[in-house]
């Protein structure tokens, strides 16, 4: 197929990019910074454009089979709040309009766990679990929304397969997508002295291999108006760490930030990235993530798309010999150094 996909040049985006190529699939990156996907390799075809520009987005998927839709703003604070809403849902509804309108017979959107909800006290969720409406930042509340706009849109024919990405994780780019690849950082430099609570709440560890064969899953063979959760082991913020740090030969952190202290630690940093613009480490609203379970079940995935999982103690041993191995981690030995 002729593929147009949004947010490759991203960390999960690069990889389903690779893996779209290696089926043989033409693939088209639409893409703010052209010279981000310098380092991809050749096999594609580039897209300058911004998801907001809505003649860019009309070029880019003109005479497409197929638009795969990643992009969005994942970070924990931006200076201008208004552009989660602006690029989650505004440039979600824009691009599906404008492949629409051009005869796009499939669409992926890339959706996200928080849209589904925490899991706390439950089972793992599946497909069918209802968010309950409380959420707590901006990134999920535009993606609970977002999700509220694609799920009419299924409901009226229109030929779009959702997927939920778990905690996507591994070897990539080091963006803020690929949170455990820089909490892995922080950790083996001794940069990490404490977990936010007890660490005892479950997250759902999907290594991005894995995901992006998913989606690759879901182009070709998903239902269109069919959902499908691309998740991983579920497994406690405490064992993570703990099998971050045996990979790495460090020891996890014992001590525990109660919640109430890390949201006043939270505030202060957000205060200081509003006087000086500076991205903070933490938030208030992240601080709330952490109080809840984040744990959810692929059966769905594995059963009509083949979906296969590493297990978190195989994928996150990889990602750590990765970091070290490629001189990636602050004051550690850079790569070739004995």
């Amino acid at each position: 197929m002729n593929v147009l996909l949004t947010g490759g040049t991203g960390f999960l985006g690069g990889h389903v990019a690779l893996s779209l190529r290696e089926a043989g699939h033409r693939v088209a990156l639409l893409a703010r910074r052209p010279e981000a996907a310098a380092d991809m390799g050749g096999g594609f075809e580039i897209v300058a454009g911004d998801l907001l520009d809505r003649e860019a987005v009309r070029h880019a998927v003109a005479g497409r089979d197929a638009v795969v839709h990643l992009a969005g703003v994942v970070k924990r604070w931006v200076p201008d709040r208004t552009l989660f809403e602006r690029v989650n849902v505004g440039g979600t509804r824009g691009l599906i309009d404008a492949a629409l309108a051009a005869g796009v017979g499939r669409i992926v959107y890339c959706s996200s766990f928080f849209a589904l909800g925490p899991t706390d006290g439950r089972r793992a969720g599946d497909e069918t679990l209802v968010h309950d409406g409380r959420p707590r930042n901006e990134y999920e509340r535009t993606k609970l929304a977002a999700e509220h706009e694609v799920r009419e849109r299924q409901a009226r024919g229109e030929p779009i397969v959702t997927v939920y990405p778990g905690i996507v994780y591994g070897p990539g780019r080091l963006t803020e997508g690929n949170l455990l690849a820089g909490v892995a950082r922080d950790l083996l430099a001794g940069r990490l002295p404490a977990t936010i609570g007890p660490g005892d709440r479950l997250q759902c560890l999907a290594l991005a291999e894995d995901v992006a064969s998913g989606f690759v899953a879901a182009l070709e063979r998903a239902a269109p108006g069919s959902r499908y959760i691309l998740g991983g082991e579920n497994i406690t913020v405490r064992q993570a760490l703990e099998i971050i740090g045996e990979a790495g030969g460090v020891a996890p952190p014992r001590r525990a930030i109660p919640y109430a202290v890390a949201r006043l630690i939270g505030h202060a940093y957000l205060l200081r990235a509003k006087l000086f613009g500076t991205p903070p480490p933490l938030t208030p609203d992240e601080v709330e993530i952490y109080r809840h379970s984040w744990a959810y079940d692929s059966t769905r995935a594995r059963r009509e798309l083949g979906y296969t999982i590493t297990p978190a103690r195989e994928g996150l041993a990889r990602m750590t010999r990765w970091l070290l191995d490629e001189g990636l981690v602050p004051g550690g030995p850079a790569r070739g150094d004995a």
